[in-house]
């Protein structure tokens, strides 16, 4: 592949506006998470609170997902993504106003629940637009590239977030508002062609007909479960407040704890852009199944030497490495879910994909805080990290057509 080629999908208009929307809402929404946490570790002093914030981010994403997948199809997926958008633009509004109140820790959490039921209307007709506007022979390098930027906001939305609420918790709520709707002007104003459409009125026949999809494809149900359970186990991500204030000893540079929740924070996703940039400018991946395995193993063996360190520099690059490796497996598990998929289906198959995602995330952010809080955050780091090494052979075995895959777009 060219180098010129690796860029040709952004001759795109539809593509640039939405990278550059969903740049702007990831760094917006990844500051809000961040102030979200220190919030309310500061205010409690308990590890449990932070793994709350998973469960209630959790509740609506098991709730809404599929009937927002079932919306994605039926619906056009730009005006299902706005409506989503403007929720998560008052909700960071209210979020920011309790925070400023000091209103009741239960509200904050009401609020939380709402925002993640505004992100999860939004998430399928996202995922599936892409398609809609990307030609097939460019949509590798389109996720590729998604994956890049993704990852470049995750990089810069803690380091915002963290020079923030050194000065303001409740200005960092304020930003991701703002950020939500330049990303509802960019929506308006962008031309997206017809897609496929399926009659309404069937909403569980039709929410079934996706989870039959992927149930029977096995390639695709082993990627996104081995997800799943791999980063349920070894996701650190919610514990990072714990572990900048109290774990990690002498920071350099004379960083305040909040400076170095933010610096871990980024960390992933700087190892995740440095990986992009490699697949970027690479062609097509022609071991996609070997590729897929080895990196969830090497995220296991990161996150275990995360959980082990107290030095900064050595939790930075093991966080670093989650990163690195995480990528190969998203860049894998989103192209196949994707081009595997008939467009028709793509919205509810989407959906299906993101509750596997969001359980792997939310879920496994609440089994790290309670984990932490029965038996400490160095305990519920490194089990996890042991855990995904045991998942990835445990799929080795349950999965073998997996690991055989070769080209993304092969059938």
């Amino acid at each position: 592949m060219s180098s010129r080629g690796n860029y040709r999908v952004f001759a795109i208009p539809a593509f640039r506006s939405l990278m550059l929307g969903g740049v702007l809402v990831h760094i917006g929404t990844a500051a809000q998470s961040l102030a979200i946490g220190w919030e309310m570790y500061v205010r409690t002093d308990q590890a449990l609170m932070l793994g709350l914030i998973g469960l209630t981010q959790a509740v609506p994403m098991l709730l809404l997902t599929l009937p927002a997948g079932y919306l994605a199809d039926i619906f056009n997926r730009r005006n299902v993504m706005v409506a989503g958008m403007i929720g998560t633009t008052l909700t960071s509004i209210a979020l920011a106003v309790f925070s400023h109140s000091r209103g009741a820790i239960g509200w904050m959490y009401m609020l939380l629940f709402f925002d993640a039921a505004f992100h999860r209307l939004a998430g399928p007709a996202r995922t599936a637009l892409l398609p809609q506007v990307v030609p097939e022979d460019q949509f590798e390098g389109a996720v590729k590239w998604r994956t890049t930027l993704f990852h470049l906001s995750a990089v810069v939305g803690p380091a915002v977030g963290g020079f923030i609420i050194t000065q303001s918790v409740t200005a960092a709520y304020l930003f991701s508002a703002c950020t939500t709707i330049i990303y509802i002007v960019l929506l308006c104003r962008m031309e997206v062609p017809d897609q496929a459409g399926n009659p309404r009125g069937r909403m569980v026949q039709q929410v079934m007909e996706g989870i039959r999809f992927v149930w029977k494809s096995r390639v695709i149900l082993g990627s996104v479960s081995m997800d799943l359970f791999a980063v349920f186990l070894g996701g650190a991500v919610y514990l990072l407040p714990v572990f900048a204030r109290d774990i990690i000893t002498h920071p350099p540079f004379g960083l305040s704890p909040q400076e170095v929740l933010g610096w871990l924070r980024a960390a992933p996703a700087a190892g995740s852009i440095a990986m992009a940039l490699i697949l970027a400018h690479m062609p097509p991946m022609r071991r996609a199944g070997k590729a897929l395995f080895s990196s969830v193993a090497a995220f296991g063996v990161a996150t275990l030497v995360f959980g082990l360190s107290k030095n900064f520099w050595l939790s930075w690059a093991a966080l670093f490495l989650t990163g690195f490796f995480d990528n190969i497996s998203m860049v894998v598990r989103h192209t196949l879910v994707q081009l595997r998929t008939p467009d028709r289906m793509r919205g509810r198959v989407s959906a299906v994909n993101s509750i596997f995602i969001g359980s792997s995330n939310e879920l496994g952010g609440f089994e790290s805080g309670l984990t932490a809080q029965l038996f400490g955050p160095v305990i519920s780091v490194v089990s996890g990290g042991i855990g995904t090494l045991a998942v990835v052979a445990i799929w080795l075995k349950l999965f073998p057509g997996l690991r055989k895959v070769r080209g993304l777009m092969e059938d």
